[in-house]
């Protein structure tokens, strides 16, 4: 008889969890589309935040659908007059705009459905809309209040709610590329709001942030983890590796012996591959890895764990790390250990910090000289104005891209953020551009449809606008350079190379695959999530998200290359010319 009580409560409990996170998951539903569609909120008249830390302390496990609609609508104008104005655009994007939620609902009736109808026939289509910025251009989200707390502090459930809200919403509403996301995030998300009702400290709240966060894949939202106040502890970043790496799938390849005594008593070498750590294969230290930091496709999310100086491939803190090792491309392996460097060990330390001054030193030297060769790198292209007369700007421009169009090849080497925006957009386009330049399409938000994405043709978003422009012939050959470093407006300007340049070719490894202007919304704790704000797409349909730019020719790169520091690019074009 106990024993049936008790598997009753346990049966009780877990209806009782499982009632009280639907309801929020409504609240949250119905919140983020009043947010975005109820004139009283997209005019500033009422503030969205203030109606949600009211209301949702009242939701209970007990409390239904149209209890939930009703308590955040009660106060609400109800009664509209004027229509929404007709959205009128046909090149839009409409994928992400989902109302199944409610409208196929058996928990919501008919009265409740037909009011969240009503609010969106008659939803606010003005181009000032308070929580959307009113350009395609501008990064933050208007009118998110920073709420912030004691770093150490766990956040009150009601503000732990609250961003989570805010997350959904961003994805809802103002991320043009959810098709693109897992087809089952409703069900993840739910499995972590159930943990963030539950949440006891502040480390297990951001562990559910980044869990978040880390589904966009979106390169744009790599960056959050750097926000988290836990950081160290979550990414298990407090200790260095004696040694530099490149990570692979299933393997780690020792690249540099930066410690060479600690390695060498512990018998690791340059050229070795650690497939395990501690006991955990790489493999699967990679999928842990990705469940909490975004990135839009695997090979800039292997880039990405690959740099020494973020520290984010370890799969814990302890200092004596066990190796797992395969070497000379043998697939036996030898187990050894090795202690990782502690951030008090200053000899060591200060051997680390000058090993990757000396590495970044390298990287920024490093360029293509070749007899007939016209060599720019997108990360270098503000020096050739830098100190220079803007009245005399147009007339160095013109005499350097001369030079170069007398050479029997031009190198875009995009393999970096672009120093200087008007190098391709402005001086590039106007040498060698024909006057229509539509190298891609750019979608943005729509403000007469919240929610989905409209083409914005307006020139000026694909070239200036200049005078007297003529275009010079150029007969060489192009080469345009990417990797997972081509990011963002590096990944914007490639398309405008090829476009500009039909007979290029691009070579190199899948870019970042995270094009178009970043948004910012700002989360309670003082965290801001940032992501792409804008859908680009090639002028055929073809999408930059995730899959990055167009390439012609893949490079590969074995251990052996990276080993001897080669440019398997630069190699590759050199054969070409010759």
């Amino acid at each position: 008889m106990k024993k049936c009580i008790y598997f009753l409560l346990i049966s009780m409990t877990h209806l009782c969890a499982s009632a009280q996170k639907n309801s929020y998951t409504v609240f949250f539903k119905t919140w983020n589309y009043l947010k975005y569609y109820h004139p009283d909120f997209a005019t500033g008249k009422l503030n969205a935040d203030s109606l949600f830390l009211q209301d949702v302390k009242k939701i209970t496990a007990t409390t239904d659908h149209n209890a939930v609609i009703a308590l955040l609508t009660n106060n609400l104008q109800q009664h509209f007059s004027t229509a929404a104005a007709k959205a009128t655009a046909t090149d839009v994007i409409k994928s992400n705009q989902d109302f199944s939620w409610f409208r196929e609902s058996a928990g919501i009736d008919k009265g409740h459905k037909q009011l969240l109808e009503n609010i969106y026939q008659h939803r606010f289509t003005g181009p000032q809309h308070y929580y959307i910025p009113n350009n395609g251009y501008e990064a933050d989200i208007p009118h998110e209040k920073v709420y912030d707390f004691p770093k150490e502090e766990n956040l009150p459930l009601e503000y732990r709610l609250l961003a989570l809200a805010k997350i959904q919403g961003c994805i809802d509403y103002l991320y043009p590329h959810k098709q693109l996301m897992n087809k089952n995030f409703d069900a993840y998300f739910e499995s972590l709001l159930s943990r963030t009702i539950t949440c006891q400290s502040r480390k297990d709240f951001e562990i559910i942030l980044a869990k978040l966060v880390a589904p966009l894949e979106d390169t744009h939202a790599f960056s959050f983890y750097k926000q988290l106040h836990f950081a160290k502890d979550i990414f298990h970043t407090k200790l260095y590796a004696p040694f530099d790496y490149s990570v692979f799938d299933h393997y780690l390849l020792v690249t540099k012996l930066m410690i060479p005594d600690a390695c060498q008593k512990a018998g690791i070498h340059a050229g070795d591959r650690i497939v395990a750590v501690n006991g955990k294969s790489i493999q699967d230290i990679i999928q842990s890895k990705k469940e909490l930091l975004s990135a839009s496709n695997p090979s800039v999310l292997l880039y990405r764990i690959s740099q020494y100086q973020d520290n984010l491939i370890w799969p814990d803190d302890m200092a004596l790390k066990k190796l797992a090792i395969q070497r000379n491309n043998s697939g036996d392996t030898v187990e050894t250990a090795i202690e990782f460097i502690k951030p008090t060990d200053k000899k060591h330390i200060d051997s680390i910090v000058q090993y990757l001054n000396d590495e970044a030193k390298r990287k920024r030297q490093h360029r293509l000289e070749h007899p007939g060769i016209a060599y720019f790198r997108i990360d270098q292209t503000y020096k050739f104005i830098s100190g220079v007369a803007d009245d005399h700007i147009d007339q160095t421009m013109d005499s350097l891209l001369l030079a170069a169009s007398q050479q029997k090849a031009i190198i875009f080497d995009m393999r970096g953020y672009p120093d200087w925006g008007g190098f391709v957009y402005t001086y590039i386009y106007k040498y060698f551009a024909d006057k229509d330049n539509y190298f891609g399409k750019y979608y943005q938000q729509y403000h007469q449809n919240i929610g989905t994405f409209i083409y914005a043709d307006q020139p000026a978003i694909y070239f200036p606008v200049l005078t007297n422009k003529s275009r010079h012939t150029y007969n060489g050959k192009v080469f345009i350079i990417v990797n997972p470093q081509t990011l963002s407006a590096s990944e914007w300007n490639t398309m405008n190379l090829q476009y500009i340049f039909p007979g290029s070719v691009t070579i190199g490894q899948q870019s970042a695959g995270a094009d178009g202007d970043i948004k910012r919304m700002a989360l309670p704790g003082n965290y801001s999530l940032e992501f792409t704000g804008n859908g680009i797409f090639y002028p055929g349909g073809a999408p930059a998200q995730k899959v990055g730019v167009h390439i012609d020719e893949k490079i590969t790169y074995r251990d052996i290359d990276l080993l001897k520091g080669q440019d398997l690019e630069f190699d590759w074009i050199i054969k070409e010319i010759l």
